[in-house]
């Protein structure tokens, strides 16, 4: 019998679908989209709009999932990217473009992995940088450890929002 683990996705988006509709939208769609035959979608977290990193110039919608998987982390990123590209994104392209969907492993309940082809770090290596990220994970994972540096989600969120005054954020509709 495989062991489940529990994963903690990260979701963006800054372009509409030309069916689903606004970047809010696209992510409750995701969601949705996650929950498969061996993928248990746990928690969802609310849905926020942050401003874009790097040469976009679209806001954002950004929210966490914890989903639990029988997967291995490179296993779940072909199913992440799978779901991406059902929603209409292109496999390459320019870092930080405007993208209708980005789904990336934040953490796993394994601890840190590491792999090269595809490329993939368990911690995700920008996670404890970003608010946008921090912020939803926060909602429903606040607990949950960085295997690296052993601090917990709220933990992190915390050092960020101490370190950098508050962007405003908001619930994107």
């Amino acid at each position: 019998m495989a062991t489940n683990h529990a994963y903690l996705i990260a979701l963006g988006s800054n372009q509409r679908h030309p069916v689903l509709g606004p970047p809010a939208k696209i992510i409750t769609q995701a969601f949705a989209a996650l929950e498969m035959a061996d993928i248990s979608v746990f928690k969802t977290s609310p849905v926020i709009a942050s401003k874009p990193v790097g040469p976009s110039q679209r806001q954002y919608a950004n929210a966490a999932a914890t989903v639990v998987s029988p997967l291995s982390p490179d296993t779940l990123l072909d199913r992440l990217k799978s779901v991406e590209a059902h929603f209409g994104r292109r496999a390459a392209g320019q870092r930080w473009r405007a993208r209708v969907l980005d789904l990336d492993i934040l953490l796993w309940s394994g601890g840190a992995w590491i792999n090269d082809a595809p490329a993939l770090f368990v911690p995700h290596r920008e996670m404890q940088h970003r608010r946008f990220v921090l912020q939803p994970a926060a909602e429903i994972a606040a607990d949950w450890r960085d295997p690296i540096t052993s601090h917990q989600i709220k933990h992190l969120l915390f050092r960020i929002n101490r370190a950098k005054p508050l962007d405003p954020m908001h619930t994107a509709n």
